[in-house]
C-alpha cells in the first residue's frame, strides 16, 4: 500500500468516525435533561460519566443552546410584532439542510414555526401556475415558515433531472425575481440558504446511508441518480445563483462540509437577519387546584392500560 492511499484510508476513516459522533450527538441532543443543559449553558464541568463521548463537543452544545435561546426571543418578537419570515433551504442531497432545519425548530413552538417539505407536484399542480402550490404555504403575520426545498426545485433537481424544458427553466428565471419582489413588497421577510458540500463529503454521506440502516430511508433513487450528475448539477446551481441572486432577496452560502458548524453558522446568521427584541412576559402564577368534595374519580379498567414492558 502506498503512502498516499494509506494517508486517504485513514482520512476516510476519520470521516466515518466523525459521521458516527455526529449521530451519537444527535441523539444525545434530543435526550439532553433540563439539569445537564442548564449546567452546560452556564460552564459548568459534567461528571467523568456524563462527559463520555461529549468532552471535545461541549462547545458545541453550549453554543447551540445559546442561540437556540435566542430563536425562542426571534419567535416571541415575529409573535409580538406579526411578522411574515420565509426562509428556504437549498442544496445538494444530503448537504445537511434538514439538520440544520431540525436544530432550529427543535424548541420553538410549531404553530409560529412550521417546516414545508412538499413532495413532487401532482398531475393538477403540473397545469397550474409554477408558483401556486407554493403560494397557499406562505406565513400569516406572527409566523415563519421554513421551506425544506422550495420553487428553487425547477432550477435545480426538474432542470438537471428533464423534468420540466429549458424554456420552462428560462421563464422562471424571469419570473422568480418578480415573484419574491412581490412577496418582500407585500411585506414578508425572504431568507435564501444555500448549503454547500464537496463532492467527496457527499459521497461520504451516501455510503453512510446505505450502511446505515436508520437513515436508509432518506436514500432515493433521485438521490443516487443526482451523485451520478454532480457536474450538472453544479452548473444547474451556479446559473440559478447567477440569475436569482437578487439585492432585494440574496442568496447566503453556507460552507456545509462540517455538520456541526454549518449548524451554528447558519442559525446565528438568521439571527442576524431579523432585528429583534426579547419581549417581556407577565409573570406566571400557577392557579390553585380546585377540589370538589362530591368529586370522585371513575375507575379506569386495566385492560386499556398500555402494558408495562420496561
Amino acid at each position: 500500500m502506498t503512502d498516499d492511499q494509506d494517508k486517504y484510508d485513514r482520512a476516510v476513516a476519520a470521516r466515518i468516525e466523525a459521521q458516527i459522533a455526529d449521530s451519537f450527538d444527535e441523539e444525545l441532543e434530543m435526550e439532553m435533561d433540563d439539569e445537564r443543559l442548564r449546567r452546560l449553558l452556564d460552564g459548568e464541568a459534567l461528571d467523568e460519566g456524563e462527559a463520555a463521548g461529549l468532552f471535545d463537543r461541549q462547545a458545541y452544545f453550549k453554543e447551540l443552546f445559546r442561540l437556540q435561546r435566542e430563536l425562542i426571543k426571534l419567535q416571541d418578537w415575529v409573535v409580538n410584532q406579526k411578522l411574515k419570515v420565509v426562509v428556504l433551504f437549498e442544496g445538494r442531497d444530503a448537504a445537511g439542510k434538514g439538520g440544520v432545519i431540525k436544530r432550529i425548530t427543535q424548541r420553538l413552538n410549531p404553530r409560529v414555526v412550521r417546516v414545508v417539505a412538499l413532495p413532487a407536484p401532482s398531475e393538477r399542480e403540473r397545469s397550474q401556475w409554477y408558483f401556486q402550490r407554493y403560494v397557499p404555504h406562505l406565513p400569516a403575520g406572527g409566523e415563519m415558515v421554513l421551506f425544506d426545498r422550495s420553487w428553487y426545485n425547477r432550477a435545480g433537481v426538474e432542470r438537471v433531472m428533464g423534468f420540466c424544458s429549458e424554456t420552462d427553466v428560462e421563464e422562471f428565471f424571469r419570473t422568480v425575481p418578480e415573484f419574491e419582489k412581490m412577496l418582500i413588497r407585500s411585506g414578508i421577510t425572504l431568507i435564501k440558504y444555500w448549503f454547500s458540500i464537496s463532492d467527496d463529503e457527499q459521497h461520504l454521506r451516501f455510503q453512510m446511508r446505505i450502511h446505515d440502516p436508520i437513515k436508509q430511508w432518506k436514500l432515493s433513487p433521485m438521490d443516487l441518480e443526482s451523485r451520478r450528475r454532480w457536474e450538472a448539477y453544479t452548473k444547474a446551481k451556479e446559473a440559478m445563483i447567477e440569475r436569482t441572486h437578487i439585492a432585494e432577496a440574496p442568496w447566503w452560502i453556507v460552507e456545509a462540509d462540517d455538520k456541526k458548524r454549518a449548524r451554528l453558522n447558519c442559525i446565528h446568521h438568521l439571527l442576524t437577519q431579523i432585528p429583534y427584541k426579547e419581549v417581556s412576559r407577565p409573570p406566571v402564577i400557577l392557579p390553585k387546584r380546585v377540589h370538589n368534595p362530591d368529586y370522585l374519580r371513575t375507575p379506569v379498567p386495566d385492560d386499556l392500560y398500555v402494558p408495562s414492558v420496561y
